[in-house]
């Protein structure tokens, strides 16, 4: 596969499910395949919007795009659930993916882009910092018991 017949597209609210088998596989199967697809239908209305990674017409991943203003950045964006599925890794989509991302951000008036990556996942690590991305701190997480 060439690099060039990689493309992107932004996927409307009614073709987010094309994902759920990629989020199904990223969680590795912790979350059924039914709640995740009533969290995809919330977060569609929550400023999100995902990026579709095709060569052709076959969806090979996916970016999810959280845009929101913050105190210290402004407006930014805030990549979620990146994901390539294995057979296309190692090619050269990432970075045309994070080139489509930047422009995507600027395009949309973002002055900063933030991600969050597993501690455990150090290819990943090694290719944001060598986009350029920083650690600016770390991701705490407290999972709430319900009332």
């Amino acid at each position: 596969m060439k690099e060039s017949e990689v493309g992107f597209r932004v996927l409307s609210e009614e073709s987010l499910p094309i994902i759920l088998p990629m989020l199904v596989d990223l969680n590795n199967g912790n979350v059924p395949e039914k709640v995740l697809a009533e969290r995809l239908a919330e977060m569609a209305t929550q400023n999100y919007k995902c990026l579709g990674i095709y060569t052709g017409e076959a969806l090979i991943g996916m970016c999810g795009l959280w845009f929101q203003t913050r105190h210290y950045a402004g407006k930014s964006v805030e990549m979620d659930h990146v994901f390539l599925q294995e057979g296309y890794r190692n090619q050269g989509i990432g970075k045309k993916l994070m080139e489509f991302v930047y422009q995507f951000a600027n395009a949309h008036g973002c002055r900063w882009i933030e991600l969050n990556t597993y501690v455990h996942n150090f290819a990943s690590h090694k290719f944001y910092y060598n986009q350029g991305f920083v650690a600016k701190g770390y991701h705490f997480i407290k999972e709430l018991q319900p009332r």
